[in-house]
């Protein structure tokens, strides 16, 4: 059944107004569950993302030090960096995805995944770029992903 929005323009899912209103489709109820394909997307966002940020840290090391060592801009050097240039490519391909996510999943289902990639930043900065991570900081990560067992299961019981 299609429902009629203020324009008389027929829709698959029921129509509200948001605070100008302007139409704005309700999600259908496949849309508030967190499917294993939508489920898939999300994390594939959050995990490049994660990558892209992990990139991004190293180039802006590796530019700092060929500023310090060779003099020049830091700004320069992170613009030639392979790896700041790699970084934000990634990081684009997350948005990408991610956009691809929010048109599926809502947001109040979505972004808590984003505590994943935290997780999975503190990993890679701890084993990949040996910076230190102090166990206060890993048991307030435990907490988070506490948290985000606890929005998924909620999201998926309504």
């Amino acid at each position: 059944m299609s429902a009629l929005d203020r324009t008389g323009t027929a829709h698959q899912h029921p129509v509200v107004e948001d605070i100008a209103h302007d139409p704005v489709l309700v999600d259908s109820p496949r849309e508030r569950h967190l499917t294993p394909v939508n489920l898939l997307l999300v994390i594939c966002a959050v995990a490049i993302a994660a990558v892209g940020q992990v990139l991004l840290r190293h180039g802006m090391r590796v530019a700092k030090e060929s500023t310090v060592s060779g003099g020049g801009s830091l700004a320069v050097h992170a613009a030639t960096s392979p790896y700041v240039l790699g970084g934000l490519c990634v990081f684009a391909m997350s948005a990408v995805l991610w956009l691809a996510a929010l048109s599926r999943v809502p947001l109040s289902i979505a972004y808590p995944f984003n505590a994943l990639g935290y997780i999975g930043i503190l990993t890679a900065s701890a084993v990949v770029l040996h910076e230190p991570v102090s166990a206060r900081t890993w048991i307030g990560s435990a907490f988070v992903v506490v948290g985000l067992v606890m929005v998924v299961t909620s999201a998926n019981s309504h």
